[in-house]
């Protein structure tokens, strides 16, 4: 976790002393649930909640010496519980405490992911409305196709992360389960309702099998879905920056008082905030293959999947949580330029209107082959010797032979691209 892209709420999840608290209550509901069932005296359970404490230190001290973080947890534990400290971890294994700890971690971080999410769509929502009626070009390889209006590129943002919502919903609900199924997960030597008492108290499910650990394609899901969410991170970042380029500026990132672009050249204003966007969405993706990885163990279980999860629980976490924060701020305070927008619709004189014409022609008689050539011949003397279309194409006989020059005029009329914007809104917001 580096401290530049990490934001407190979120990193406190990943703290040790935090780990070690759900530890603990792992440890002492459990003890309830045993003391429940007469396998522990009521007492012993009592104690562990009354005198139960630690020390990260001092666990940490005792590990260097175990090689065992948590039998060195449960030394310092009894250390603080005393005589009763027998009873706790009773018929448990080590897995049981880890991965119901990991799992109360993703938890808690996807709830705070969750939030995030909303901040984004609530961002996205107000400017889509802010720029419903904005005409701006559509664009497929980068290159003009036809008129759309701002507040619907935005709507398809909206819609997107919306979905992750959704996605991100389910996958809390993936990973939420608790195992305490001792050794190999048989409950051989512990009842399967201290299981059901712990995920209860811990607000997770009973895992529905487990063979020692929790099985990891649930942790495969839920990092496959931040990787789809960093993905779409990314592709507003990359829309942004390249509708902030010199050449485009329709819109670009919010350019502070006393910020500065460049270190050599005083006129420069980058989008480095949507560039950053980019490379903390690569982050968060590179943790998908190692969880994916992780699914196959060795029989009942191995720990090759414990040092990887170490690493991307805290670091794909922290990082999507900073990066859907930038983002809405981003969106909050970007710079839109209708003025320009309209520009570079008019910038190819016309051509934008290419389809429109075309269809007009097959629909006059003539075949989609002739319309189509007579339409794009007319468009490249616009490509290629800065021709205007309209005028071209009035003066093309073949054209004119089935259209009017007012008929075609009334052709080059944006209006007709907008005329559905309310049905996309109502599809997206549920209103208009």
């Amino acid at each position: 976790m580096i401290p530049r892209y990490s934001r407190p709420e979120m990193t406190a999840i990943w703290e040790p002393e935090n780990k070690f608290r759900i530890w603990f209550e792992i440890e002492a509901h459990a003890c309830d649930a045993q003391a429940e069932l007469g396998v522990i005296p009521k007492e012993a359970a009592k104690a562990v909640w009354e005198r139960g404490a630690f020390e990260v230190d001092r666990i940490d001290e005792i590990e260097r010496e175990t090689k065992h973080d948590v039998i060195a947890f449960l030394t310092n534990l009894a250390e603080h519980v005393g005589d009763e400290a027998r009873f706790i971890h009773q018929g448990m294994t080590s897995s049981d405490v880890l991965d119901t700890c990991l799992a109360v971690q993703l938890t808690q971080a996807t709830d705070i992911l969750l939030g995030d999410l909303d901040r984004v769509l609530a961002a996205l929502e107000k400017r889509a409305f802010e720029f419903k009626m904005t005409p701006t070009m559509g664009r497929s390889h980068a290159i003009h196709a036809e008129p759309t209006t701002f507040g619907v590129k935005l709507a398809t943002f909206y819609a997107e992360f919306a979905r992750n919502k959704d996605r991100l919903i389910q996958a809390r609900a993936e990973i939420a389960t608790c195992a305490i199924s001792g050794a190999v997960g048989t409950f051989a030597n512990i009842d399967p309702s201290v299981e059901e008492h712990v995920a209860k108290a811990m607000g997770l499910a009973p895992e529905t099998v487990s063979t020692q650990v929790i099985p990891r394609d649930r942790h495969a899901m839920y990092f496959s879905v931040l990787g789809v969410i960093a993905s779409s991170v990314e592709r507003l970042a990359t829309e942004i920056r390249h509708l902030q380029r010199t050449e485009v500026r329709e819109a670009e990132e919010f350019f502070s008082k006393g910020q500065k672009g460049s270190s050599a050249m005083p006129h420069k204003r980058n989008p480095v905030l949507t560039e950053n966007l980019t490379g903390l969405a690569r982050m968060v993706r590179s943790a998908v293959v190692p969880a994916q990885e992780n699914v196959a163990l060795w029989h009942e279980r191995d720990i090759s999947h414990s040092s990887v999860e170490r690493m991307i629980g805290p670091d794909a976490t922290v990082t999507l949580d900073f990066a859907l924060n930038r983002l809405a701020g981003v969106v909050e305070k970007l710079l839109v330029y209708p003025e320009d927008m309209q520009k570079n619709i008019d910038q190819l004189g016309g051509l934008i209107f290419s389809q429109r014409v075309l269809l007009a022609l097959t629909q006059a008689g003539i075949s989609r082959e002739d319309s189509y050539l007579f339409v794009q011949r007319n468009a490249m003397k616009v490509w290629e010797q800065g021709a205007d279309f309209l005028t071209e194409l009035k003066n093309d006989s073949d054209v004119t032979s089935k259209i009017s020059a007012s008929e075609l005029e009334e052709l080059f009329d944006i209006g007709y691209h907008t005329k559905n914007v309310e049905v996309i809104f109502k599809r997206v917001f549920g209103r208009s």
